[in-house]
């Protein structure tokens, strides 16, 4: 970009700690450093050993364990948790796991405005953002308050050890979705930019590595990281066509979460490359290439990813109906969205087929 332009950035109060072993040994001091005695612990069913550990580590400051979280934040999981925090008399909460954990925690903070410490075990980077979600009558709705911001964030690389090496990736690339949509959001700025091509950088390598040999705590580090950079250009821009697409298919069709990610980023960039050029040349920088999304669907099918909504158990009978939900809102967006436009981004990725963004030079095209 040319300093003739004019730009934004707003940051939050939030602290982060990063180190191995910190989910239990710095949780207790945030919440003493927040002046926090009565938290409550959020986790999934999955998560619910290290968040136990968690709990024990607080002793007499823990007020109990929900591990009732669920994908999509459901509204009445949301009143559960609002109900169990006021039952437990909690000053605060601590959310432990990935983003359906941390939604959870979101939620409760946006009915309660309880502060929140979010202890991440994936990649999923809602930790850097003020966006929460709830899903009710198969509809998911999305906002962004102040007050859902975790205050304290505390990576621990030894957490995401045990992750499956499937959601690692897929995990891994909902997160180069958030830096992705950054680059070419409304409210971009320099330093989004910096943060975008890093975060891409650094996941990209990581996840090959993980895919390897999931113990390397260097590499879960360095993904944790990227997933830090990731999220919080989320947190700093406006979501577009991708993110839209990806709530309405989660949201109404019931798709995992990182899996539908993984499958529409291609796609969705492939679609909006054209009105994107400046996002273009930072990602294809980061990845080393000139076809940006054709990269980031190999880089799916190489690491063993689902490439296709079909897979997840999409229907061709929902496209339609699925196009015309994306595109009945108006959000932000770099090309112009409109029903059929929207369908063939979605027909492209029930399909799986390798992208075209029309961007690839003369030897990129040649067939493999």
């Amino acid at each position: 970009m040319t300093f003739q332009e004019e730009f934004s950035y707003e940051t939050r109060p939030q602290r982060v700690v990063f180190r191995p072993g910190a989910a239990v040994t710095a949780t207790p001091g945030e919440a003493a450093r927040l002046g926090l005695r009565r938290l409550l612990v959020v986790s999934g069913s999955r998560g619910e050993q290290v968040a136990r550990a968690v709990a024990e580590a607080l002793g007499d400051n823990c007020a109990g364990l929900h591990a009732q979280a669920r994908m999509h934040v459901p509204v009445e999981d949301a009143d559960r948790a609002v109900a169990a925090v006021r039952a437990a008399g909690a000053d605060g909460c601590v959310a432990v796991g990935g983003g359906s954990a941390i939604g959870l925690g979101k939620a409760i903070a946006l009915r309660t405005g309880l502060p929140l410490i979010a202890v991440p075990s994936t990649y999923s980077g809602s930790e850097m953002t003020p966006v929460w979600g709830l899903t009710e009558h198969g509809t998911k709705r999305t906002g962004r308050d102040p007050v859902v911001q975790p205050r304290s964030v505390v990576y621990d690389p030894r957490l995401t050890i045990s992750l499956p090496v499937p959601l690692t990736v897929t995990s891994g690339i909902n997160a180069l979705a958030h830096a992705v949509e950054a680059l070419y959001a409304p409210d971009v700025s320099p330093l989004v930019t910096v943060m975008a091509e890093e975060g891409v950088r650094a996941m990209a390598g990581a996840l090959p590595r993980l895919a390897v040999d999931p113990a390397d705590l260097d590499a879960r580090g360095r993904a944790l990281y990227a997933a830090w950079l990731c999220g919080a250009c989320l947190g700093a821009t406006t979501m577009g066509l991708h993110h839209k697409l990806c709530h309405v298919l989660g949201g109404t069709y019931g798709l995992p979460h990182a899996e539908t990610h993984t499958v529409v980023l291609p796609y969705a960039l492939a679609h909006n490359a054209p009105a994107a050029p400046q996002a273009l040349t930072v990602l294809g920088r980061a990845l080393g290439t000139h076809d940006v999304p054709r990269a980031l669907w190999a880089l799916a099918g190489r690491l063993g990813a689902p490439r296709s909504l079909a897979e997840l158990g999409l229907t061709k009978a929902d496209l339609a109906q699925a196009a015309a939900r994306a595109a009945g809102e108006p959000y932000a967006n770099p090309r112009e969205v409109t029903e059929e436009g929207v369908r063939g981004v979605l027909l492209a990725a029930f399909e799986g087929s390798p992208p075209d963004s029309g961007s690839r030079t003369e030897g990129d095209r040649k067939p493999s």
